[in-house]
């Protein structure tokens, strides 16, 4: 099953690094997060990548063109009148990477439209290119299959970022407290299952994949969720990614189940 990684946007949330190069392509412990999400699916069998660029896409292709080199030994000769290249040592992960430019401000759902070529009338998966997440994507792919609908999106629980206040009419505080997961809503983390036909839903690059195709997917009763309680991060801006920069460094990252 090819996983699809949605990687055109800017990131205008995190300008401090997206104006010199793509939002999935900041780095996390000396890796892109488009490498750490990549490597998620890859633990569980999943290596066939369709990369929706956009912003500086090229940025993209160059590094993957380089990839090799990077997980590499190798032994540039150039004594007396050689040209040659020894490869010892290679570290690669076995994965084909389709990388499609789908437009410097295409919506989500326009980028997802613009790669149904590659996907060759399949069930896919979805993923943003700004979050990790631990959830068993083999659990996630068998449950999409059990239930027969369109589309899967894995739900988590977001707390509240402030404190919890019971105000009064007459405006005093009545009671405070810290927040709670419970507290919290569920959101759409990504990590979606979805069967060919969501492409009907789709009708072109101003389409918002969370608008019209997912809303009228839920109203026709083709959405289901799969509830994560588990670990999810997005890296909307500097202080997130510097939560994901502290939990790496200190070799707590839950998303890193592979190797190294």
């Amino acid at each position: 099953m090819k996983v699809v990684i949605l990687a055109g946007g800017y990131g205008t949330r995190i300008s401090e690094e997206s104006q010199f190069k793509p939002k999935p392509m900041i780095e996390i412990g000396g890796k892109p997060i488009l490498w750490h999400i990549m490597k998620e699916y890859s633990y569980y069998g999943f290596n066939d990548f369709i990369i929706c660029a956009g912003y500086r896409q090229h940025m993209i292709k160059e590094w993957f063109s380089n990839y090799f080199l990077r997980c590499s030994d190798i032994t540039f000769d150039y004594s007396g009148d050689r040209n040659d290249i020894i490869i010892h040592h290679t570290n690669i992960e076995p994965w084909k990477v389709t990388i499609v430019d789908t437009g410097y401000s295409t919506m989500t759902g326009g980028r997802i439209k613009r790669i149904e070529q590659y996907v060759e009338n399949a069930p896919f998966m979805i993923t943003y290119g700004d979050g990790v997440c631990d959830v068993d994507i083999n659990k996630l792919v068998d449950f999409h299959k059990s239930h027969g609908k369109i589309a899967t999106l894995t739900a988590v629980m977001i707390e509240q970022q402030k404190g919890i206040l019971d105000i009064a009419e007459n405006n005093s505080v009545r009671s405070f407290r810290e927040k709670s997961l419970s507290d919290g809503a569920l959101i759409n983390a990504g990590y979606m299952v979805v069967q060919p036909e969501i492409f009907n839903y789709i009708e072109g690059d101003d389409t918002i994949l969370e608008r019209e195709p997912l809303e009228l997917l839920a109203n026709e009763g083709q959405l289901m969720s799969y509830m994560h309680k588990g670990f999810w991060q997005c890296m909307d801006n500097a202080r997130e990614k510097t939560i994901l920069e502290n939990i790496w460094d200190a070799g707590m990252a839950p998303w890193k189940k592979w190797t190294d």
